[in-house]
Protein backbone atom coordinates (compact mmCIF):
# COMPACT_ATOMS: atom_id res chain seq x y z
CA UNK A 1 0.00 0.00 0.00
CA UNK A 2 2.69 2.24 -0.77
CA UNK A 3 3.35 5.05 -3.19
CA UNK A 4 5.93 6.89 -4.51
CA UNK A 5 6.32 10.68 -5.90
CA UNK A 6 2.51 11.42 -5.73
CA UNK A 7 2.67 13.00 -9.49
CA UNK A 8 3.44 9.61 -11.32
CA UNK A 9 1.12 7.73 -13.15
CA UNK A 10 0.36 4.26 -11.54
CA UNK A 11 -0.45 2.48 -14.66
CA UNK A 12 3.13 3.31 -15.58
CA UNK A 13 5.18 2.42 -13.38
CA UNK A 14 4.28 -0.85 -12.01
CA UNK A 15 6.14 -3.87 -13.12
CA UNK A 16 4.84 -6.76 -15.21
CA UNK A 17 7.21 -9.61 -14.97
CA UNK A 18 5.88 -13.00 -15.72
CA UNK A 19 6.21 -15.97 -13.36
CA UNK A 20 9.34 -17.18 -16.17
CA UNK A 21 10.61 -13.63 -15.55
CA UNK A 22 10.42 -14.14 -12.02
CA UNK A 23 11.81 -16.91 -11.28
CA UNK A 24 15.23 -16.12 -14.29
CA UNK A 25 15.61 -12.88 -11.79
CA UNK A 26 15.99 -15.17 -8.75
CA UNK A 27 18.40 -17.69 -10.04
CA UNK A 28 20.45 -14.92 -12.17
CA UNK A 29 20.68 -12.18 -9.17
CA UNK A 30 20.52 -14.66 -6.30
CA UNK A 31 21.45 -17.50 -7.36
CA UNK A 32 18.96 -19.78 -6.29
CA UNK A 33 16.61 -22.33 -8.40
CA UNK A 34 12.60 -21.79 -8.29
CA UNK A 35 10.63 -24.87 -7.77
CA UNK A 36 7.05 -22.92 -7.20
CA UNK A 37 5.99 -19.15 -7.54
CA UNK A 38 2.58 -17.63 -7.14
CA UNK A 39 2.19 -13.87 -7.51
CA UNK A 40 1.20 -12.06 -4.36
CA UNK A 41 -1.03 -8.58 -4.01
CA UNK A 42 0.92 -5.25 -4.81
CA UNK A 43 -0.23 -1.79 -5.05
CA UNK A 44 2.29 -0.27 -7.12
CA UNK A 45 5.19 -2.80 -6.87
CA UNK A 46 5.09 -6.26 -7.91
CA UNK A 47 5.56 -9.40 -5.90
CA UNK A 48 5.82 -12.87 -5.80
CA UNK A 49 5.93 -15.90 -3.47
CA UNK A 50 8.38 -18.23 -3.79
CA UNK A 51 9.81 -21.54 -2.99
CA UNK A 52 13.07 -22.54 -3.86
CA UNK A 53 15.00 -25.49 -4.30
CA UNK A 54 17.86 -26.29 -2.08
CA UNK A 55 21.10 -27.76 -2.70
CA UNK A 56 22.28 -31.44 -1.99
CA UNK A 57 24.70 -29.91 0.46
CA UNK A 58 22.57 -28.23 2.31
CA UNK A 59 19.61 -29.20 5.26
CA UNK A 60 19.00 -25.63 6.78
CA UNK A 61 17.87 -21.58 6.17
CA UNK A 62 14.66 -20.38 4.30
CA UNK A 63 13.29 -21.79 1.24
CA UNK A 64 10.25 -19.75 1.08
CA UNK A 65 10.75 -15.81 0.08
CA UNK A 66 8.93 -12.76 -1.75
CA UNK A 67 10.47 -11.55 -4.56
CA UNK A 68 9.98 -7.60 -4.54
CA UNK A 69 10.14 -5.70 -8.00
CA UNK A 70 10.12 -1.78 -6.75
CA UNK A 71 8.34 0.02 -9.71
CA UNK A 72 10.18 2.37 -11.98
CA UNK A 73 10.01 5.26 -9.74
CA UNK A 74 10.99 3.51 -7.05
CA UNK A 75 13.67 2.38 -8.16
CA UNK A 76 15.17 5.94 -8.77
CA UNK A 77 15.60 5.43 -5.26
CA UNK A 78 18.71 3.16 -4.74
CA UNK A 79 19.63 5.01 -1.55
CA UNK A 80 16.11 5.19 0.19
CA UNK A 81 15.58 0.88 -0.54
CA UNK A 82 19.19 0.55 0.84
CA UNK A 83 17.93 2.05 3.89
CA UNK A 84 14.69 0.33 4.10
CA UNK A 85 16.47 -2.73 3.08
CA UNK A 86 19.14 -2.40 6.21
CA UNK A 87 16.05 -1.47 8.71
CA UNK A 88 15.01 -4.37 8.34
CA UNK A 89 18.01 -6.64 9.10
CA UNK A 90 18.04 -4.09 12.07
CA UNK A 91 14.65 -4.91 13.26
CA UNK A 92 15.12 -9.01 12.50
CA UNK A 93 18.53 -8.98 14.50
CA UNK A 94 17.02 -7.28 17.37
CA UNK A 95 13.97 -10.09 17.49
CA UNK A 96 11.29 -8.04 15.52
CA UNK A 97 8.48 -10.50 13.86
CA UNK A 98 10.35 -8.34 10.25
CA UNK A 99 11.39 -9.89 7.35
CA UNK A 100 15.74 -11.07 6.44
CA UNK A 101 17.27 -9.52 3.51
CA UNK A 102 18.46 -12.26 1.18
CA UNK A 103 22.05 -10.79 -0.27
CA UNK A 104 22.43 -11.02 -4.17
CA UNK A 105 25.51 -13.35 -6.02
CA UNK A 106 26.93 -9.79 -5.77
CA UNK A 107 26.54 -9.37 -2.11
CA UNK A 108 24.35 -6.23 -1.96
CA UNK A 109 20.88 -5.96 -0.56
CA UNK A 110 19.23 -5.33 -4.02
CA UNK A 111 20.00 -5.25 -7.64
CA UNK A 112 19.40 -3.07 -10.07
CA UNK A 113 17.53 -4.81 -13.41
CA UNK A 114 17.19 -3.26 -16.66
CA UNK A 115 14.87 -4.47 -19.25
CA UNK A 116 14.08 -3.86 -22.64
CA UNK A 117 10.33 -2.83 -23.16
CA UNK A 118 10.52 -1.81 -26.90
CA UNK A 119 10.42 1.69 -27.41
CA UNK A 120 12.36 2.40 -23.91
CA UNK A 121 14.81 0.34 -21.47
CA UNK A 122 13.23 0.40 -18.14
CA UNK A 123 14.91 -0.32 -14.93
CA UNK A 124 13.92 -2.11 -11.80
CA UNK A 125 15.52 -2.26 -8.30
CA UNK A 126 14.69 -6.31 -7.24
CA UNK A 127 15.03 -7.82 -3.20
CA UNK A 128 14.34 -10.54 -1.78
CA UNK A 129 13.01 -11.08 1.69
CA UNK A 130 12.00 -14.14 3.35
CA UNK A 131 8.70 -15.46 3.35
CA UNK A 132 6.72 -14.50 6.89
CA UNK A 133 3.94 -16.88 7.98
CA UNK A 134 0.43 -15.95 9.22
CA UNK A 135 -2.73 -14.24 8.37
CA UNK A 136 -3.35 -10.31 8.39
CA UNK A 137 -5.15 -8.85 11.13
CA UNK A 138 -8.24 -8.21 8.48
CA UNK A 139 -8.94 -11.88 8.79
CA UNK A 140 -9.03 -12.31 12.44
CA UNK A 141 -11.27 -11.45 14.93
CA UNK A 142 -9.72 -8.67 17.01
CA UNK A 143 -9.40 -8.64 20.52
CA UNK A 144 -8.39 -5.83 23.02
CA UNK A 145 -5.42 -8.23 23.78
CA UNK A 146 -4.19 -8.01 20.36
CA UNK A 147 -5.16 -4.34 20.08
CA UNK A 148 -2.46 -3.98 23.15
CA UNK A 149 0.02 -5.88 21.59
CA UNK A 150 -0.34 -4.34 18.05
CA UNK A 151 0.10 -0.92 19.68
CA UNK A 152 2.95 -1.88 21.92
CA UNK A 153 4.85 -3.55 18.70
CA UNK A 154 3.97 -0.59 17.09
CA UNK A 155 5.96 1.74 19.46
CA UNK A 156 8.55 -0.20 20.16
CA UNK A 157 9.70 -0.21 16.77
CA UNK A 158 9.94 3.41 16.96
CA UNK A 159 12.03 3.54 20.38
CA UNK A 160 14.39 0.45 18.95
CA UNK A 161 15.38 2.61 15.54
CA UNK A 162 16.38 5.43 17.21
CA UNK A 163 19.62 3.32 17.47
CA UNK A 164 19.51 2.55 13.40
CA UNK A 165 22.57 4.06 12.01
CA UNK A 166 23.16 4.31 8.35
CA UNK A 167 25.43 7.03 6.35
CA UNK A 168 22.22 7.18 3.70
CA UNK A 169 20.00 7.73 7.10
CA UNK A 170 18.92 11.13 5.18
CA UNK A 171 17.17 9.08 2.58
CA UNK A 172 14.19 9.04 4.73
CA UNK A 173 14.13 12.81 5.19
CA UNK A 174 10.89 12.95 2.17
CA UNK A 175 9.74 16.49 2.22
CA UNK A 176 6.81 15.98 -0.44
CA UNK A 177 6.36 12.57 0.51
CA UNK A 178 2.06 12.27 0.30
CA UNK A 179 2.11 9.14 2.90
CA UNK A 180 4.17 11.03 5.62
CA UNK A 181 1.20 12.57 7.92
CA UNK A 182 3.01 16.26 8.05
CA UNK A 183 2.12 16.50 4.59
CA UNK A 184 -1.43 16.20 5.35
CA UNK A 185 -2.07 19.79 3.33
CA UNK A 186 -1.01 17.94 0.06
CA UNK A 187 -4.11 16.58 -0.07
CA UNK A 188 -5.96 19.59 -1.00
CA UNK A 189 -4.47 19.23 -4.46
CA UNK A 190 -7.29 16.09 -4.95
CA UNK A 191 -9.80 17.08 -3.91
CA UNK A 192 -11.55 18.17 -7.26
CA UNK A 193 -11.63 14.26 -7.33
CA UNK A 194 -14.76 14.25 -4.55
CA UNK A 195 -16.90 16.67 -6.70
CA UNK A 196 -19.06 19.16 -4.58
CA UNK A 197 -21.04 17.90 -1.53
CA UNK A 198 -20.99 17.46 1.96
CA UNK A 199 -17.72 14.84 1.95
CA UNK A 200 -15.61 17.57 0.49
CA UNK A 201 -16.61 19.90 3.10
CA UNK A 202 -15.68 17.91 5.90
CA UNK A 203 -12.41 16.87 4.19
CA UNK A 204 -11.23 20.87 3.67
CA UNK A 205 -12.30 21.35 7.37
CA UNK A 206 -10.04 18.51 8.60
CA UNK A 207 -7.07 20.00 6.90
CA UNK A 208 -7.59 23.19 8.13
CA UNK A 209 -7.96 21.36 11.73
CA UNK A 210 -4.96 19.83 10.75
CA UNK A 211 -3.21 23.17 9.87
CA UNK A 212 -3.91 25.25 13.00
CA UNK A 213 -3.58 22.32 15.49
CA UNK A 214 -1.09 19.50 14.53
CA UNK A 215 1.33 21.92 12.41
CA UNK A 216 1.66 24.60 14.54
CA UNK A 217 2.32 22.09 17.16
CA UNK A 218 4.92 19.97 15.54
CA UNK A 219 8.23 21.52 17.02
CA UNK A 220 7.08 19.97 20.61
CA UNK A 221 6.35 16.52 19.45
CA UNK A 222 8.94 13.68 19.43
CA UNK A 223 10.78 12.85 16.76
CA UNK A 224 11.25 9.40 15.22
CA UNK A 225 11.59 7.38 11.85
CA UNK A 226 8.19 6.03 11.28
CA UNK A 227 6.80 2.71 9.81
CA UNK A 228 4.04 4.79 8.19
CA UNK A 229 1.74 1.69 7.12
CA UNK A 230 0.93 -0.20 10.55
CA UNK A 231 -2.09 -1.51 8.85
CA UNK A 232 -4.56 -4.42 9.07
CA UNK A 233 -3.17 -5.90 5.90
CA UNK A 234 0.65 -5.46 6.94
CA UNK A 235 0.23 -6.92 10.22
CA UNK A 236 0.32 -10.67 9.71
CA UNK A 237 -0.88 -12.97 12.69
CA UNK A 238 -0.58 -16.83 14.12
CA UNK A 239 -2.98 -18.31 16.38
CA UNK A 240 -2.11 -20.83 19.12
CA UNK A 241 -4.34 -21.85 21.97
CA UNK A 242 -4.75 -21.55 25.37
CA UNK A 243 -5.21 -23.68 28.23
CA UNK A 244 -8.88 -23.09 28.07
CA UNK A 245 -8.98 -24.35 24.32
CA UNK A 246 -9.55 -20.37 23.18
CA UNK A 247 -7.42 -19.31 20.58
CA UNK A 248 -4.80 -16.32 21.20
CA UNK A 249 -3.21 -14.44 18.34
CA UNK A 250 -0.21 -13.25 18.69
CA UNK A 251 2.05 -11.07 15.45
CA UNK A 252 3.89 -13.19 13.26
CA UNK A 253 4.97 -11.10 10.98
CA UNK A 254 5.12 -7.01 10.19
CA UNK A 255 4.81 -6.20 6.37
CA UNK A 256 5.77 -2.93 4.01
CA UNK A 257 8.45 -1.42 4.96
CA UNK A 258 8.20 1.58 1.95
CA UNK A 259 6.36 4.30 3.28
CA UNK A 260 9.22 4.47 5.96
CA UNK A 261 10.10 8.45 6.93
CA UNK A 262 11.18 10.92 9.42
CA UNK A 263 8.06 11.76 11.26
CA UNK A 264 7.00 11.80 15.04
CA UNK A 265 5.77 9.29 17.67
CA UNK A 266 1.74 10.48 17.71
CA UNK A 267 2.15 9.92 13.64
CA UNK A 268 2.60 6.51 14.20
CA UNK A 269 -0.15 5.99 16.99
CA UNK A 270 -2.45 7.83 14.98
CA UNK A 271 -1.69 5.77 11.72
CA UNK A 272 -2.06 2.76 13.97
CA UNK A 273 -5.59 3.30 15.93
CA UNK A 274 -7.12 4.64 12.58
CA UNK A 275 -6.46 1.19 10.67
CA UNK A 276 -7.34 -0.66 13.89
CA UNK A 277 -10.64 1.57 13.84
CA UNK A 278 -11.29 -0.34 10.32
CA UNK A 279 -11.45 -3.75 11.99
CA UNK A 280 -13.59 -2.61 14.69
CA UNK A 281 -17.66 -2.12 14.44
CA UNK A 282 -17.49 0.12 17.30
CA UNK A 283 -15.11 2.30 16.32
CA UNK A 284 -15.82 5.60 18.19
CA UNK A 285 -16.64 3.50 21.18
CA UNK A 286 -13.90 1.34 22.05
CA UNK A 287 -15.38 -1.64 21.10
CA UNK A 288 -13.43 -4.32 18.71
CA UNK A 289 -16.54 -7.15 18.99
Amino acid sequence: MSSGDDQRSQAFAKPTFSEAQACALVESVFGLKVSKIQPLPSYDDQNFHICVSRAKDTTDGPTEYVLKVSNTESSKAPDLIEVQSHILLFLHEAGFPTASVCRTKADNVASLVSVDRGSEVKSYLVRLLTYLPGRPVAEVPISPQLLYEIGRLAGKLDKTLEKFQHPKLSSLHRENFIWNLKNVPLLEKYLYAMGQNRNREIVEQVIQLFRNEVMTKLPHFRECINHGDFNDHNILIESSKSACGDAIYQVSGILDFDDMSYGYYVFEVAITIMYMMIESKNPVQGNPA
